[in-house]
């Protein structure tokens, strides 16, 4: 597959009568938005604001973050089995409005959503203080069942995404990078003397708001597979899942995989990126030996000489993340695994649920039990009516001041499992 990936740089979000990408500024009309997202009766309003990087704005609880995208050229659309049809992406031309990003905030669907500040400390830990947000801060029926109320933001976001994405459809790119992925016959006459490297993605699939789909399907429904790395920046892994904000791999993570763009930009000089194996993180352990299983047999069949493995959550997934890594090294291809730490606010205790000494090449995104104060700031969007209740709160933990206290696990993307972040430990 050979996909050209434009990217369209939006340097600030301005709310108004038209909706168009002009000079590098995303124009958005609020009220033609709010119109369309209102078609779903679970909510009963919708509130449309702006967040731009530097300026004194909280936003809580963060359900899900997603960049705007859009088709140019080759089959299928964005967020395909969900948004569009059922069409196998990765192909053509797609264009990103990069700098710009869709952020869903509202009552609080599960305790383990978390915090995006534009300034202060807590900026430090988060990506998403750097990018403009339009956040969409919904509120729901009465009544509504969790699953529900998630189902209905997740889908809200998409929506919203995909009709700003197709904004930037006519406008011509301020860069283009272009991917090829091979077939694995192919692949190994082109580079025959590079190592073979696939990288393996596990996905949160615990369920009970734990949920990644692909191609629209809820991945605990699936076995392990293989799927071109360009399909991912078409949407086709999407987030539906309320783990803890620190280590949750939002949307907008999935679209920007810096595991896939360091393997591409390394393909043909230092690596051959073979393959892409995902594989899903369930709770029995029958499932976590089947899953594993497949994923060591794929790699063998594969034939590769090196893989990266990236979870997604804590505590039981480190399970399924020790057992991918033992049984790919014994099988002899050599490991790197991604992951973050749980090690106690003092930095003591064993930072994963599981080990094995197979798993001497790790990659850590920090300690989330990590405590920090979060300074007040002018503006809320959204409440924070939860902030003692989400993972990484505690009772009281709001002074007088306004100063919040809490764990980085709070803090949405700061030790994600993706690498998408500024800490790691030696």
């Amino acid at each position: 597959m050979r996909l050209k990936l434009g990217y369209i740089d939006i340097s600030d979000i301005q709310l108004g009568a038209e909706s168009k990408v002009a000079g590098g500024v995303l124009h958005v009309n609020a009220a033609a938005l709010v119109e369309l997202l209102l078609e779903d009766a679970r909510f009963t309003a919708c509130e449309v604001d702006v967040a731009r990087p530097g300026e004194s704005v909280r936003i809580c609880p963060v359900k899900d973050v997603i960049e705007p995208r859009c088709k140019v050229s080759g089959g299928g659309g964005q967020f395909p089995g969900v948004i569009s049809k059922v069409e196998t992406v990765g192909s053509g031309t797609t264009h990103a409005l990069r700098g710009a990003a869709v952020v869903t905030c509202g009552k609080v669907v599960g305790f383990q959503e978390g915090i995006i500040d534009m300034c202060g400390l807590g900026a430090e830990y988060t990506p998403f203080s750097q990018t403009c947000n339009l956040v969409l801060n919904f509120t729901p029926i009465d009544g509504i069942a969790p699953h529900d109320y998630e189902q209905a933001l997740r889908m809200a976001g998409l929506k919203a995404a995909a009709h700003i994405g197709e904004l930037g459809k006519n406008i011509q790119p301020d860069e283009i990078l272009e991917f090829e992925h091979l077939g694995i016959i192919e692949g190994a006459q082109k580079y025959p003397d590079l190592p073979r490297v696939g990288y393996v993605q596990m996905l949160q699939s615990q369920g009970l708001l734990h949920d990644t789909y692909v191609y629209g399907v809820d991945m605990k429904e699936s076995i392990t597979t293989l799927i071109s790395p360009t399909e991912i920046f078409d949407g086709a892994i999407i987030s539906g899942n309320c783990v803890s904000a620190c280590d949750k791999n939002t949307t907008y993570h999935h679209q920007n995989n810096p595991v896939i763009l360091d393997l591409f930009a390394e393909h043909g000089k230092t690596l051959n990126f073979a393959a892409m194996i995902i594989t899903n993180e369930n709770v029995y352990l029958a499932d976590k030996e089947r899953s594993s299983d497949w994923t060591a047999k794929l790699a063998k069949f594969l034939n590769l000489n090196g893989a990266i493995i990236s979870q997604e959550g804590f505590g039981n997934p480190d399970a399924d993340l020790i057992m991918n890594c033992k049984k790919i090294e014994a099988l002899g291809i050599k490991t790197v695994i991604i992951t973050d730490e749980y090690a106690g606010r003092d930095g003591l205790s064993q930072s994963l649920a599981d080990v094995d000494a197979a798993a001497d090449a790790v990659v850590t995104g920090g300690n989330a039990n990590e405590v920090i104060v979060l300074p007040k700031l002018d503006r809320v969007i959204g409440s924070l009516d939860h902030v003692d209740k989400i993972a990484g709160g505690f009772d009281n933990n709001v002074d007088a001041n306004g100063k919040i206290t809490v764990e980085i696990q709070a803090i949405i993307g700061a030790t994600n499992e993706l690498g998408f972040n500024k800490m790691s430990a030696r």
